[in-house]
């Protein structure tokens, strides 16, 4: 699976992540390549299209998919988290109904309808409500930040069917197009920019009673759970995103001539590559270690987040490190390091900021 991701990186997202970053263009053609290839449905079982090669195989995955274009991994993720999902708290309806559309390409992408305007990390602050009228669920409401949200031929929904606070919480399957769903304005990002970031919008938007994903009321687990793998796939993008950044680093400083020598002989930036190095392998075997627990079935919360909050910081350290590397040169996007430091900045943020993983750790820590 490493090597059929790695290939396909360098091969095809590689020579054009910097046209797609410029033009913000959705890598269409290039996601459908990636669904014929399994890579679309890493650990999702046969039967619904996927690789069922499980989570070490996907994060490896990812890590060279980040490598090559860090927007086409954003979109990639978003699409196994959504269909890992679906096989876990789906029916079995619902599974065959819509896990093939996302593994085969069929759909374009998938989106995770988590976060609204007023809360991203407080998810339990939610207010977009759903109300049983008959036969049916009407969901009014707004989200924010929704990755592939135009894009979707599925969405999970968030909203809220009870009280206050994380119990009162449900998750819904809102297809793409539904009548009452409208989405907003393309987000202008930093980075990732050929990955679509939108806000989406539910007016009175009607779902039949089997749109209802897992249980009433404990959507927010289902949310959580989705949360916790979804924090391997961030961290193995930073560590995929960081290792571009070195390498390119590493090329330039042994071609960069400065006081008549190639600057890779200079102690200063010998130790600026040597640091980062260490720090990426690090990372890449924090992030390995999460998805060995969760391949074997066991708890991984504290590991996935230790992973995620370590990889993301520092593959964003390894680009700053990247950019200072290259000089001026490293500050315009006629070399990749400028693009790899815009993209990675978003991993100590999305799916939980670096922030809430410490509380993650602390919380579990404490526990034991």
């Amino acid at each position: 699976m490493r090597e059929t991701a790695r290939a396909f990186a360098q091969k095809s997202l590689a020579p054009i992540a910097g046209q797609l970053d410029r033009e913000s263009r959705f890598p269409r053609e290039q996601l459908r390549e990636l669904a014929e290839l399994g890579l679309m449905g890493v650990n999702v079982p046969e039967k619904y299209g996927g690789a069922e090669a499980g989570p070490v195989a996907y994060a490896l995955a990812m890590m060279e998919i980040a490598q090559g274009c860090a927007a086409t991994a954003v979109t990639m993720a978003v699409n196994n988290m959504v269909a890992e999902t679906l096989c876990r708290f789906g029916s079995e309806e619902q599974k065959a109904r819509y896990v093939p559309e996302i593994t085969s390409g069929r759909f374009e992408a998938a989106s995770f309808g988590l976060s609204e305007p007023h809360c991203g990390s407080d998810a339990a602050a939610l207010r977009t409500s759903a109300r049983r009228d008959g036969d049916s669920w009407v969901i009014n409401g707004s989200k924010q930040w929704i990755t592939s949200g135009d894009r979707a031929g599925l969405i999970i929904v968030w909203a809220r069917t009870g009280g206050n606070g994380s119990k009162g919480i449900s998750a819904f399957l809102v297809e793409g197009g539904a009548r009452g769903l409208h989405v907003g304005r393309h987000e202008d990002k930093m980075g990732v920019r050929a990955s679509t970031t939108v806000s989406l919008s539910f007016e009175d938007l009607r779902l039949p009673a089997g749109a209802l994903l897992g249980p009433q009321e404990q959507g927010f687990g289902v949310a959580m759970t989705a949360l916790e793998g979804g924090r391997i796939g961030v961290s193995a993008q930073a560590v995929g995103i960081g290792t571009a950044a070195l390498e390119a680093a590493a090329r330039y400083a042994q071609q960069r001539q400065a006081f008549g020598r190639p600057i890779a002989d200079y102690q200063a930036i010998r130790f600026m590559l040597a640091d980062s190095a260490t720090e990426l392998e690090a990372a890449r075997l924090l992030t390995l270690r999460a998805a060995a627990l969760k391949e074997a079935g066991r708890p991984f919360a504290l590991e996935g987040s230790m992973a995620k909050l370590y990889s993301a910081e520092k593959a964003i350290k390894a680009c700053d490190r990247a950019v200072q590397v290259h000089g001026g040169y490293g500050y315009i996007d006629e070399f990749p390091v400028e693009r790899h430091y815009r993209d990675v900045r978003v991993t100590a943020i999305y799916e939980g900021t670096s922030e809430i993983q410490r509380h993650v750790i602390a919380r579990e820590l404490l526990r034991e």
